[in-house]
């Protein structure tokens, strides 16, 4: 009969634990992919990363302080936060009005400016630097104009922010595509109805939105501009004082035997990353806690 439960003679309905218990995996199970994790995460990621503390540190402060303000060392530093400093802004204002673009419009070449925005993914950063050789170098492109006009490109600051800007361009776009897209446009059009123009729809609705993402997304980029290797590695040259970043000006000590030195910068750069590793989590848990509270919001 309909909505009668009837049970067969001999078997009684499963208790609460036991049926959860059902659906759970073995406890060993459970262990033994944490212990794996926890392995794995010791091994290559918390063991590299003591020891270039410890390195770095292994014979004193003295030598570790002296490693950082070197001439060449500071010269590395200064280059690489200008850099970071300009190539960040150029994708921050690239991210936003792609992503703008992308999430809120249709038009021809859409498909095409997103194959375009995910194009530095696919392709070496070797190769990234090389193409700017054959460019701006001089027997490039526009090598003998650049050389008639005295513009140096290859082998200085202009090369490696080129080449920075390049490999960091996806960032900041592929993290406020598929949020804008999810937030949908309705607000903005709710607002163009009620007369308001496109610039104020941008500033006081899609910008605040989107802005732990827009966050998240630069914090990402930053990261990345700060890390290069390969690209710049191909533009710059490797001239001391000049154009070694600090990535590069690690490699070049490594190979000379400064250990010591070596890891000194590296750590400064390891710190580097962890400092924006914090950030990264703190912006995740502000993003999270956003979307559960506008969640909350809407079902209210």
């Amino acid at each position: 009969m309909s909505g009668i439960a009837v049970s067969a003679p001999g078997l009684r309905s499963p208790s609460y634990f036991e049926a959860r218990a059902a659906t759970r995996d073995p406890k060993w199970v459970k262990w033994t992919l944490v212990t794996l994790g926890v392995a794995y995460f010791a091994l290559f990621l918390l063991l590299p990363l003591i020891t270039v503390f410890y390195e770095a540190l292994r014979k004193g402060w003295d030598v570790y302080a002296s490693a950082i303000v070197e001439p060449d060392a500071w010269s590395a530093i200064k280059l690489t936060l200008t850099a970071a400093a300009i190539a960040v802004p150029l994708n921050l204002v690239f991210g936003l009005a792609a992503a703008w673009a992308i999430a809120k419009f249709e038009f021809r070449g859409k498909q095409f400016l997103i194959t375009l925005i995910d194009l530095p993914f696919s392709v070496s950063p070797v190769v990234a630097g090389l193409i700017y050789v054959l460019v701006f170098g001089s027997h490039g492109w526009f090598g003998s104009w650049l050389r008639d006009n005295d513009i140096k490109v290859i082998f200085a600051v202009p090369g490696i922010v080129l080449a920075t800007v390049f490999v960091t361009v996806p960032f900041i776009a592929r993290e406020l595509i598929p949020l804008m897209q999810a937030q949908g446009k309705e607000e903005e059009e709710a607002a163009i109805v009620l007369g308001a123009s496109g610039w104020r729809v941008f500033a006081q609705i899609t910008l605040p939105n989107i802005k732990w993402g827009l966050i998240y997304g630069v914090i990402l980029c930053n990261a990345r501009a700060m890390g290069e290797f390969g690209a710049v590695s191909v533009v710059s040259g490797h001239i001391r004082g000049l154009t070694n970043t600090m990535p590069l000006h690690i490699e070049i000590l490594y190979n000379e035997y400064q250990f010591a030195a070596s890891f000194a910068v590296a750590s400064l750069l390891a710190l580097l990353a962890l400092v924006t590793l914090v950030i990264k989590t703190f912006v995740e848990w502000q993003q999270a806690k956003a979307i559960a509270t506008s969640q909350k919001e809407a079902l209210a």
